[in-house]
Order: structure tokens, then C-alpha cells, then sequence
């Protein structure tokens, strides 16, 4: 069974940067597409960033070029810069390994059958 293991959040202000970390414990990257989702309280979990298997990268349309992902496949990481944090990015974000059509990327959450604990993340004003 594949495992997620994110770390790297935390309380950030206005503005500044985090680097969130996604290890994969089984396989390698290239036969996952990985993603990152966040959840804030009240709401529904949202696509933020993913890597297809092949190395192309995608962004959710709020990104705006602040977000950056990456993989080091010799570690079995991905991650996702953050910059230029607002309030409105604090949650929890999640990496999750696509199990279900994945094909060359998808973004739907329900495709996505293994998941990280996640990680929270919080920015102040």
C-alpha cells in the first residue's frame, strides 16, 4: 500500500513562504501522479497543485504563478513552494496518489485513493 507523509506547514505571515513536502513511501513517482489538495474549515476540499507521473505539472486556477511544484525523484519527494501566503491559503493541505483514471493528470479528488494525514498551514495578517 502506498503512504503519504507531508510536512512543512505552519504559521507564516502575510506574504512570506513555505515549502510543503510530500514523501512517497512505495513505488516511485513515476507511477503516481501526485497532487496537493487543502481543506479550510467549513469548506470542501480544493485541488491546488499536482505532477503527472510523466513530470508535467498543473495548477488550480487560484495559484496566480505563487505556487510551484516540483519532484526529486531520488528521494521519492514533491513539493509545493508557496509564496506570497494570504489568509485567505490558511488549511490543511494534503498530497494524495491518483489510484482511479488517472491517465495523464486528473484533478478530481475522488480519483485520488491514497492520501496523506496533511499538514496545516496558517497565515496570519
Amino acid at each position: 500500500q502506498v503512504q503519504l507523509a507531508e510536512s512543512g506547514g505552519g504559521l507564516v505571515q502575510d506574504g512570506g513562504s513555505l515549502r510543503l513536502s510530500c514523501v512517497v513511501s512505495v513505488g516511485t513517482l513515476r507511477s503516481y501522479s501526485i497532487a496537493w489538495f487543502r481543506q479550510s474549515p467549513g469548506k470542501e476540499r480544493d485541488f491546488v497543485s499536482g505532477i503527472s507521473f510523466s513530470g508535467n505539472t498543473f495548477y488550480g486556477d487560484f495559484m496566480k504563478g505563487r505556487f510551484s511544484i516540483s519532484r526529486d525523484s531520488a528521494k521519492n519527494t514533491v513539493y509545493l513552494q508557496m509564496n506570497n501566503l494570504k489568509p485567505d491559503d490558511t488549511a490543511v493541505y494534503y498530497c494524495a496518489a491518483c489510484t482511479t483514471d488517472c491517465h495523464e493528470f486528473t484533478a478530481v479528488l475522488t480519483n485520488y485513493g491514497y492520501w496523506g494525514q496533511g499538514t496545516p498551514v496558517t497565515v496570519s495578517t
